[in-house]
């Protein structure tokens, strides 16, 4: 009998140590696989068209480099003085990643090339080839690097005041290229006054606008360029699926741009997003409004087919 005492209480003493341990190991085999980080890859692109390197960074989703999965792709264009860093040193891959882990929105890869100053356009003088860099360098590049969906369903454009000019610019321009385009804080100006003033808030515009539009300013092609011409053919875009959102207390006035956009587009019956937001301009206004466009996209991404 004391033997037998013995061995229960050596039983007992080997299953009250084993338990934890094999409740462990269960927990471990039932979690789920840990999928890889975020990764932001950041090179050059030698273009041809512009006899020059241009830098980009592209944003990765968690899952991309353990995987063979395709994703679709968001070219994210900066504004006047950024560059292909202001993304990922500024708020914007932060809330990309938040809105992912909060299954807010799908996965997808994020691109922001260096535009410079150039609007995102041709330039008058024929110098900065932009636009055509942009739709048959970059793009057939990125295809090539990455795993994307290549479709014009699973691509989108966005940006931010001139950024948000480019992508206007670019979506109503190319839409079998790009399925949605979106914009916040757009820098859309519809006339010009005669003469203009070279002092103040037209002044900065002269200043800014000189390298891609002319210098004096060459309203002919300003007005071929501006989304707000481009907005009164609409029949020229008729898929895109379009997003814009601006300051109602924008510094540069661009919520009077924002409205006109609105108001043309309306009144030819094309379906878009309009929303005037209270706030300012830049990075102070996309800390609190940035997610609007992305999830705008996500959903546009997600009607086309999830990642595969």
């Amino acid at each position: 009998m004391v033997l037998l005492q013995i061995t229960i209480d050596r039983l007992q003493r080997l299953i009250a140590f084993s338990l934890p341990l094999f409740a462990c190991l269960l927990f471990a085999a039932a979690a789920p696989a840990q999928t890889t980080p975020v990764r932001l890859d950041c090179d050059t692109l030698s273009s041809a068209i512009l006899g020059r390197s241009v830098a980009y960074c592209a944003a990765l989703p968690p899952g991309y480099d353990a995987g063979t999965a395709r994703y679709p792709v968001l070219y994210f264009l900066h504004g006047l003085f950024e560059n292909e860093k202001s993304w990922s040193e500024r708020s914007g891959q932060q809330t990309w990643e938040s809105l992912m882990s909060q299954g807010k929105i799908g996965r997808f890869i994020v691109v922001m090339p260096n535009g410079g100053e150039s609007f995102y356009i041709n330039s008058f003088d024929g110098q900065e080839r932009y636009e055509d860099f942009f739709i048959q360098e970059l793009i057939p590049a990125i295809d090539r690097k990455y795993r994307t969906v290549a479709n014009r369903q699973a691509r989108g454009i966005s940006g931010v005041s001139m950024g948000g000019y480019g992508a206007l610019h670019l979506g109503m321009r190319h839409p079998d290229v790009f399925g949605s385009s979106s914009a916040h804080s757009a820098a859309l100006i519809a006339k010009f006054p005669h003469p203009l003033p070279t002092d103040g808030r037209w002044g900065f515009y002269a200043r800014v606008l000189q390298k891609p539009f002319g210098s004096p300013l060459n309203e002919a092609h300003f007005d071929a360029n501006n989304p707000l011409t481009l907005a009164e053919h609409p029949e020229g875009f008729a898929h895109l699926k379009l997003y814009f959102d601006c300051g109602d207390q924008d510094r540069y006035g661009f919520d009077a741009g924002a409205k006109i956009l609105d108001q043309i587009l309306t009144s030819r019956g094309f379906p878009h997003q309009f929303v005037l937001r209270p706030g300012n301009h830049g990075w102070s206004y996309l800390d609190q409004y940035l997610h609007f466009s992305l999830e705008f996209h996500s959903q546009i991404f997600n009607q086309a087919g999830s990642a595969r």
